[in-house]
């Protein structure tokens, strides 16, 4: 299993230090943000929606390595689907955070580099917050997230 570690940690490092879709787009439909107060990552997170397809997501925000690297990851896999398939996605990373489940759909595995926050439950809300604003943006929310 540790070799498997390694890949995931050098995943996790990628999307750091090279967050993908990091840019604020010029026609972004929804535009939500969210903060995590104890550690003061804050993401914005922006959804394009065309006939009920997320057509493009994007993100601008600070935080850690885990915040970045969630928010590239939920940015590669939210986009091309529908509204619902992305709010069951978003469930779906929720649960594995929660418990031992694995996550099913191919468009979320490399989100599997993430599951070792599951052992340090004080940065779960670094790796979900991303994915609780995309949540909040699909459901039409203008209120900022937090996981407080």
């Amino acid at each position: 299993m540790t070799g498997l570690q390694d890949v995931y940690r050098q995943q996790v490092l990628n999307h750091s230090r090279e967050p993908h879709n990091r840019r604020q787009p010029d026609n972004a439909d929804r535009e939500v943000t969210g903060f995590n107060p104890l550690c003061g990552d804050k993401v914005t997170v922006y959804l394009t929606i065309d006939n009920g397809a997320v057509a493009d997501v994007a993100f601008e925000g600070v935080g850690c390595a885990i915040t970045l690297a969630s928010a590239s990851m939920m940015t590669d896999a939210l986009v091309g689907m529908t509204e619902e398939t992305a709010l069951e996605a978003i469930a779906n990373v929720d649960k594995m955070f929660a418990s031992d489940s694995e996550l099913q759909d191919p468009k979320l595995a490399q989100v599997k580099a993430l599951q070792g926050v599951r052992d340090y439950p004080s940065r779960i809300k670094c790796a979900t917050l991303p994915w609780n604003t995309a949540e909040a943006a699909l459901r039409g929310s203008n209120e900022q997230v937090t996981t407080e």
